[in-house]
């Protein structure tokens, strides 16, 4: 984190959207994504609110908040993520998976130190998760977030990924995984132009303690997928996410390792679902 005087900032966290700072920071989220369909709708949200992790969700305990940066009434950024503890599927334990979800940083705050400060939130996110859900504080956690892939232009997307590479974050093998986001668009809309249409992404994950494995297996692999379904599930309908769940059920579940890659990297992607 470079050096940066927080004595002007406010930082709050916003778990409700009777928060005062919630409109403002949801519309600002939506202004940069929900063009793209890559943001959900605010009735989602507003049930994601009402998790707490002592309570499960399905299979998952799941927690979710907001960061809001201010300056005396001036948004400074703003992010949102989720907290989800899942049992592991073998070996007993649970393991922590913080999705993080949309990230806005004003750019006269860019390279300040703020987008590395938000950056750190969601650990402390994930192991309040943890606490509240009654298991082991030590159970391992992963910071997952969902990128666009690079392209060879120079642009924001390509800032984004070089910003989370210097971080510790690494890039899941595009080439050994074909990982779609939900079809965020309203239920009517996607009824009418013939189904769900996911969305290509990279996952890039920082495995706290364990950032020099270049490498995870394909059960991790499946797990952290399956973490970020649960997640979704819990706003889509069955039908829109069944054709994602169906390509994780043929997610190979040998031993030959997953390649964690630099975010930056260029590959061919897979074949699509």
């Amino acid at each position: 984190m470079l050096p940066l005087n927080f004595s002007p900032l406010t930082i709050s966290t916003v778990r409700s959207t009777r928060h005062p700072l919630f409109r403002a920071a949801y519309d600002r989220l939506w202004e940069e994504f929900g063009a793209a369909n890559e943001m959900e709708s605010e009735e989602v949200l507003n049930r994601r609110f009402e998790w707490y992790p002592c309570t499960r969700v399905g299979g998952a305990a799941l927690r979710y908040e907001m960061a809001v940066v201010t300056r005396g009434r001036e948004l400074i950024a703003v992010r949102d993520h989720v907290a989800i503890v899942r049992p592991l599927s073998q070996g007993g334990g649970h393991a922590a998976t913080v999705h993080m979800s949309h990230v806005v940083v004003e750019p006269e705050w860019r390279r300040t130190g703020v987008s590395a400060w938000l950056r750190a939130v969601p650990l402390q996110t994930g192991r309040a998760a943890l606490k509240a859900a009654g298991v082991s504080p030590d159970s391992p956690i992963t910071l997952v977030a969902e990128m666009e892939h690079p392209t060879s232009v120079e642009d924001m997307r390509t800032i984004r990924l070089l910003a989370y590479e210097k971080a510790g974050f690494l890039k899941v093998d595009p080439n050994r995984l074909d990982y779609h986001q939900p079809d965020f668009r309203p239920p009517a809309l996607i009824d009418a132009t013939g189904g769900p249409r996911p969305v290509p992404f990279t996952l890039i994950v920082r495995r706290v303690g364990r950032e020099a494995q270049g490498s995870l297996s394909p059960e991790e692999c499946r797990g952290l997928i399956a973490s970020l379904y649960e997640m979704y599930q819990t706003g889509c309908r069955p039908q829109d996410m069944s054709t994602l769940w169906s390509a994780l059920e043929r997610w190979p579940t040998g031993t030959d390792p997953v390649r964690l890659i630099p975010p930056s990297s260029p590959a061919t992607l897979g074949v699509e679902i």
